[in-house]
This record gives C-alpha cells, structure tokens and sequence, in this order.
C-alpha cells in the first residue's frame, strides 16, 4: 500500500501523477486528507495501544499476543510493535507531546515503552523489545514482569466463561480500530468506504474476514455496533466513544457503502 496525503492546495494535476506514479511500481494506492498520524498509522497505533491497555490491566503478554492473532491480525499487538520498533513510539509520543502541549493525553503503556527504551530495548531491530530474538523462536523478556506483572488471566480453557473473556479481549483490539477508523471518516480524513476497507487491510494488516474496519461495521449493523462501543466505553474508557457520525446513521437505520458509496456521493 502507498497511503497519497494530499495537502490543502494539491491540485488534481498532482494527485493524478502520484496515483499514477504509485501504479507503475506495482503498489496500491489510496488518497487520504492529512492529519496527525495520518491514517493507517493513526488507527494501526491503536491496536497497539489496546494491547498495552490489557499489559497495564494485568493481562500476560503472551495472552495479549494470541488473542490479537486470532482476531485474524497477522501478529498480536505486542509481537507488531516490536515490529515497528518501540523507540519509534518513545519518539512519536515525546514529538506530540512537545506539539500538543496541555492538550497532550498519554497513550496506553507509555511509561512501560519509555523505560524499555531508555534500558535499551528498541524492539525487533536491536533484538530486544517485549520479545528477547537472540535465540529461536523468540521468548518473552523476564524483565517485562517487572514493568507489567501479570495479575489476571483467562478461567479454564473449557469454562464458558473462559470463552467470554477471551471473546471480550478480541472485541476490545477490533472495535478500538474500527472506532479510530470512524473518527477519521467524521473528521474528513477518509471519505471513500473502498480505501478505508483497503487501506486498512493492506496498510496494517486488519483482519482480511471482517473485509475492513468499515464493511465490518456495515456488517454488524450501525445500531449493534454504537451499541457495543458504548458498553467498552463504560468499562474501559472513552477510547471507545464513537463519533456522533455513526449515532446519527444508526438512527436512519444507514450503513457506510449504502451511504457513500462513490456513485452517490457524486451525486
């Protein structure tokens, strides 16, 4: 994927050479309006977060990591921001709080990320993150439980009420992206349901099954999921507020590729 931002004066001109040019060395392109993070960072950086919410809540990193596998994310949330290398978010968040001043709000896990890094654990590239990589395959680090012990865990695997939980943790890492996604739709950052759908799958690798964060929203219905969001909300924060966008189309009963299909839009 190749995420197009277009600036406040890019004229049609430019945005046809960038598509153009990003077609010709065989990459998908999507065209987003800017925006801190932009979008697929800014809603992918959420899956990460809600996995640094359930380490902070107690929940075992390697729990974490297997429940956000099988949401159908290609790798659990802990295991992806080594990835991305943890110094890079150490880096994002002391830039945003130096851009937003007072109005800086401190992400899930920040603490934990900030004295990882100033040990020296970067993640994947240096071969020390959440994950020790000098051996195969890779072992949690024991130095994490010292930063986040592990307090909660999940009932016996064959209790119902092991599978609710379980169900609870996988709802909590898709709903915290979807609703990120609906976010940056209300603010304009995206306004076309095929490149949302797109760009997330391509761009952080959202669950492939669900078809995006938007066809996933469509397919559970407006009303269920604002039903849903705002139960999370209640419990866990209001990360998982939604947008008063999605509340005015429950009401009409509307879905995104109903509403905003291109060919309606045009019209």
């Amino acid at each position: 994927l190749v995420e197009i931002i277009l600036g406040e004066k890019t004229g049609q001109a430019a945005i046809a050479k960038a598509l153009d040019y990003v077609l010709k060395i065989k990459k998908t392109p999507i065209v987003v309006n800017d925006s801190r993070g932009f979008y697929t960072s800014r809603c992918f950086s959420t899956f990460l977060m809600e996995g640094m919410a359930m380490l902070e809540e107690g929940y075992g990193p390697a729990l974490i990591d297997n429940v956000g596998r099988m949401t159908g994310m290609p790798r659990g949330p802990l295991e992806m921001h080594d990835d991305v290398a943890l110094d890079l978010s150490y880096k994002i968040a002391k830039q945003t709080r130096q851009d937003l001043g007072d109005k800086y709000v401190p992400t899930e896990g920040e603490d934990i990320v900030a004295k990882m890094v100033e040990g020296g654990r970067f993640g994947r590239k240096n071969g020390k993150g959440f994950y020790d990589y000098d051996q195969k395959p890779k072992t949690i680090w024991k130095g994490l439980g010292e930063l986040a012990p592990t307090t909660k865990g999940i009932d016996q695997p064959e209790a119902p009420t092991a599978f609710a939980q379980i169900d609870e943790l996988k709802t909590r890492l898709l709903y915290r992206q979807a609703v990120e996604v609906a976010r940056c739709w209300e603010e304009g950052v995206i306004d076309d349901p095929r490149e949302a759908d797109l760009g997330a799958i391509l761009g952080w690798g959202f669950a492939p099954w669900t078809g995006g964060p938007i066809s996933m929203i469509d397919g559970i219905g407006l009303a269920k999921f604002v039903e849903t969001a705002d139960r999370l909300a209640a419990a866990y924060g209001d990360r998982f507020k939604v947008p008063q966008l999605l509340r005015d189309m429950a009401a009409k009963n509307e879905t995104f590729y109903g509403k905003f299909a291109p060919e309606k839009a045009a019209a």
